[in-house]
């Protein structure tokens, strides 16, 4: 295995973006990387504060994440669920019994005065994991979705609607902005490259560029920045992303993916799918890397790591 004399900071949110996170963290020593997660989709449920991307990207990292779903616990029970229902419960956000101890650990936390930087790097560090998770902010932040039925929270949106209403708009409530972490600052000081995970570039990406001041701090970061489409051959492999570019009439596709990030990202990565939209990208400024991006195994996240970080450092 090629070692790295480099530091990383990779922005992630959902399966997709833990995924690669795990690939780069097999690779990169814990002080070589920092994975910045969007929050914009944490809410409070049955009291307790939720904090959904995180934890898939947590659950990732410490081996223990359902491979069916990617997120959630292997081998969960729903006990706890089933009696809340019985009570009458609208349990329409579903807890396993695993993952509810998280969350009860984290609210306790959380009340006791501990930021929400804090509390994460306590339950990683519980659950074996070295390399630094980091909240994109500790401040109050929530994605809002404005679709034909209303505005939704995120989780309204994606679990309760399953994204099916047509979206029309994203907006994010910061109640007067939100700071980034101090992980993320610090992050953004050490690192030589950025990697943007293949996540939503509307519900993932775009609420960490919404922190205060990162948007600017990333246009001007002096190291590489390389991106990873999440789109391929037209379709997510995951979540509403396809269907929300052709609601805000944008063509699904690796390109418009792009388009996203100019300014942004000096490198873009697309699967082989795509090959024949390579000079497009190129046209917009970035350099293009070809290659598998589905990551099925845990040698396809590792191999396309490497292939991310030796792109961005050739």
């Amino acid at each position: 295995m090629p070692g790295y004399d480099t530091n990383a900071l990779a922005l992630a949110g959902g399966v997709g973006g833990a995924k690669l996170a795990l690939g780069l963290a097999k690779i990169l020593d814990p002080d070589q990387l920092t994975v910045v997660v969007n929050t914009g989709d944490d809410e409070i449920f049955y009291g307790l504060h939720v904090s959904p991307d995180l934890d898939t990207v947590m659950y990732t990292l410490a081996g223990i994440a359902n491979p069916e779903t990617g997120w959630g616990i292997t081998g969960e029970t729903f006990n706890m669920l089933e009696r809340l229902t019985a009570y009458g419960e609208d349990t329409w956000f579903g807890l396993g019994d695993k993952d509810l101890a998280t969350h009860i650990r984290r609210t306790n936390l959380l009340n006791n005065g501990e930021s929400l930087s804090e509390v994460t790097s306590k339950l990683a560090a519980a659950l074996g994991v070295e390399h630094a998770i980091v909240p994109m902010t500790d401040d109050s932040f929530r994605t809002i979705v404005d679709t034909e039925i209303g505005s939704l929270a995120f989780q309204d949106y994606f679990v309760k609607h399953r994204s099916e209403p047509k979206a029309t708009a994203i907006r994010f409530d910061t109640n007067g902005g939100a700071r980034p972490s101090p992980g993320f600052g610090r992050a953004l000081s050490e690192s030589k490259i950025i990697v943007f995970c293949p996540s939503n570039p509307y519900l993932s990406v775009a609420p960490i560029l919404e922190v205060t001041g990162i948007r600017e701090r990333i246009a001007g970061f002096p190291g590489k920045r390389i991106a990873v489409s999440p789109i391929i051959g037209g379709a997510a492999i995951k979540g509403p992303a396809a269907k929300l570019m052709a609601e805000f009439g944008v063509e699904p596709s690796c390109v418009d993916v792009a388009k996203q990030y100019i300014g942004l990202c000096d490198a873009f990565v697309i699967d082989n799918i795509d090959a024949d939209r390579a000079n497009e990208i190129d046209s917009l400024g970035m350099d293009v890397l070809v290659c598998n991006t589905i990551m099925t195994s845990k040698e396809d996240k590792m191999a396309l790591a490497r292939k991310v970080l030796d792109f961005a450092l050739r």
